[in-house]
């Protein structure tokens, strides 16, 4: 079975195919076709802007197509940057200026009150238009200062509690297991044993 991953990001892209190993499924990205539309994520949740992704590419590429939309939440900052968290400090903006612009965003908020979150969506469609969506959670703290080297986005700001360290200081196994992407996908794995894995529709 061929399943098409809707990102061009090398780290998503990673995470994802780690979690099928030995699961008898092809992993592609959208680097496997050049010329895949831009879908525009205008929509308002994680929810709609993964389906819409996942259905707009699996229709173009005639492929069985996963797409996730996520992003980090803070409650104390009003749920930002939340769907707009890949251009947080702009539309072309890095993880670097994403990152500093929150650290300016926090400067007034005190440490215990830095409680955030990880949510992701995964749909997976087909070109036929059916889809279903999956959530996943991480639970976390955001800290004032860069740690670790690993992962992507706003890993080096993410404190996980339960082992004291950033996202971006875990090991790549520990992450893809405890990561709200790997939460969300987690659900969806039990489809890919049977032929057809949107057989039962919506």
């Amino acid at each position: 079975m061929k399943l098409l991953v809707a990102t061009k990001n090398a780290g998503k892209l990673r995470e994802i195919s780690a979690l099928f190993v030995n699961q008898g499924v092809e992993v592609l990205g959208l680097n496997s076709f050049p010329n895949a539309p831009d879908v525009v994520e205008d929509g308002d949740s994680f929810s709609a802007n993964a389906r819409k992704k996942a259905l707009e590419i699996a229709r173009f590429s005639n492929c069985l197509t996963l797409a996730d939309d996520s992003g980090l939440v803070v409650p104390e900052l009003g749920g930002a940057p939340g769907i707009f968290s890949a251009r947080f400090a702009g539309e072309a903006a890095t993880d670097e200026q994403n990152n500093l612009k929150l650290l300016n965003e926090l400067k007034t908020i005190p440490p215990e009150k830095r409680q955030a979150y990880f949510c992701c969506v995964m749909a997976l469609a087909d070109p036929e238009g059916r889809c279903r969506t999956s959530e996943g959670r991480l639970l976390g703290h955001m800290i004032s200062e860069f740690r670790g080297k690993h992962g992507f986005g706003y890993d080096p700001l993410f404190l996980v509690p339960e082992y004291g360290k950033t996202l971006a200081e875990l090991p790549f196994e520990i992450k893809n297991r405890i990561s709200h992407r790997g939460k969300a996908l987690s659900q969806l794995l039990p489809l890919f044993k049977i032929a057809d894995p949107l057989q039962d529709g919506l």
